[in-house]
């Protein structure tokens, strides 16, 4: 799967047949998946199977993953070549290994052992995979499109997201299976300002490019208010059943007061951080032609991931309040709104916490917020359960890998996701 180069963001310069090598590559790897599941392409790049289960009346649930990646940087220095897919003391190494070909092999892999087994799933299984989830998920959009006018809700969804990690705070130790019960929304803003060209000699008080730097420089960590989700309620709730001494102090306190948490975390900066309030970066900034050339234009380019419980339109109002001046145009390039969060006191994340058990008997499934977008998203319009958690063990230099240098994934955590899937549907009620 990795010596597939899936890049969806060059598809124009690699074209179509990478993609189709893959497609082609599942039916070859998995023939009883495509003997007994039915398969429907939804646009060019929707792979959508369908598994009928037992109770055809009962409402279904959905496996999702994509196979598309992101590009590789061609000066980073990999261990390994990033499309070889090497295998080596146990591990296999390669662009996509965790994001998402590791997730998604490891849900094909259980279904190929169940069929062996002449197994049926209680209620009907769908399979969904996207090719371009990587260039904003048209594929999976399409997908849960189809599946909506077809008056078809899912009893649950699952996608990629959180992992098994060890120790997710500082002052919360061991393994935890993080699940994703909503994702923050993602907005792409442009800042374009306009100004008096000319010879750089005479510069006048403020350039174009000084407007622009001015404006970043307003928006600060402070610009969004903290607030702390009832995610993250429940998951130091969670953990502090788990921790003993000063430790289950802490969290128990931190689990009782939401607003401490939400300054606590925000002085915390990085990932805590982001975890209670809407994040903005400046990613791009583009003016000027010449060293010595006032230019009459400059922008930068933000991206915003957007706190649950707020919305797109309230954050740009906000982005434009924090900048004031009226003279820095503010657009949207692209956005979608943050998801609901779905429960954690139903039968669907019971579901999740037994699977987990069978797989990773040690570790405590908890609840979080999931920073970046999935295509699960398109699934949050109209189905109330959805959760993001890929079965993989990750440690901190694996997840940096990830759209990062020496991407990686461990044989033996692809074995226990595999037992993750299995138990999962063999549960199913």
């Amino acid at each position: 799967m990795i010596k597939m180069p899936t890049v969806s963001a060059e598809f124009d310069s690699r074209g179509s047949q990478p993609f189709e090598d893959f497609v082609a590559l599942l039916a070859e790897l998995y023939p009883l998946v495509h003997e007994h599941l039915s398969l429907e392409r939804i646009t060019d790049f929707g792979l959508l199977f369908h598994w009928a289960g037992e109770a055809a009346s009962a409402q279904p649930i959905v496996l999702m993953a994509h196979y598309d990646v992101v590009p590789v940087d061609e000066s980073d220095a990999w261990t390994y070549p990033p499309f070889e897919g090497r295998v080596e003391d146990g591990w296999v190494f390669g662009r996509g290994a965790l994001d998402d070909k590791g997730p998604l092999l490891v849900v094909l892999e259980a279904v190929e052992n169940l069929l062996a087994a002449d197994f049926t799933p209680a209620r009907d299984v769908y399979l969904s995979f996207g090719g371009n989830e990587e260039t904003y998920g048209a594929a999976a959009a399409s997908i849960a499109t189809t599946l909506r006018e077809r008056g078809i809700v899912p009893w649950l969804v699952l996608d990629e997201g959180g992992a098994i990690v060890d120790a997710p705070l500082p002052f919360a130790l061991g393994d935890a299976a993080m699940v994703g019960v909503g994702e923050k929304g993602v907005a792409t803003l442009r800042l374009n300002a306009r100004g008096d060209g000319g010879h750089a000699s005479a510069p006048p008080k403020i350039t174009a490019v000084g407007r622009i730097a001015r404006a970043i420089d307003r928006l600060d960590p402070g610009t969004f208010p903290a607030r702390t989700p009832a995610a993250i309620t429940r998951m130091l709730s969670l953990f502090a059943d788990k921790a003993r001494g000063r430790d289950q102090t802490l969290l128990r306190t931190l689990a009782t007061f939401p607003a401490l948490t939400a300054r606590i975390f925000a002085a915390m900066g990085g990932e805590p951080a982001a975890l209670v309030r809407t994040t903005v970066a400046a990613t791009m900034q583009q003016g000027g032609t010449a060293a010595n050339v006032l230019p009459s234009q400059a922008s930068a380019t933000l991206n915003l991931r957007i706190a649950l419980g707020e919305t797109v339109a309230g954050t740009v109002r906000r982005v434009k309040r924090r900048i004031r001046d009226p003279l820095v145009e503010v657009t949207i390039v692209e956005s979608s709104e943050p998801s609901p969060e779905s429960p954690t006191d139903n039968d669907q994340f019971a579901l999740i916490v037994d699977a987990v058990k069978e797989s990773y008997p040690d570790a405590a499934t908890v609840p979080y917020v999931m920073m970046a977008a999935t295509d699960s998203r398109h699934f949050h319009r109209f189905s109330p359960a959805v959760y993001r958690f890929a079965p993989l063990r990750m440690s901190n230099a694996q997840r940096a890998s990830i759209h990062g240098v020496d991407e990686r994934v461990e044989i033996a955590s692809l074995e226990r996701g595999e037992v993750f899937h299995r138990a999962l549907l063999q549960r199913l009620q």
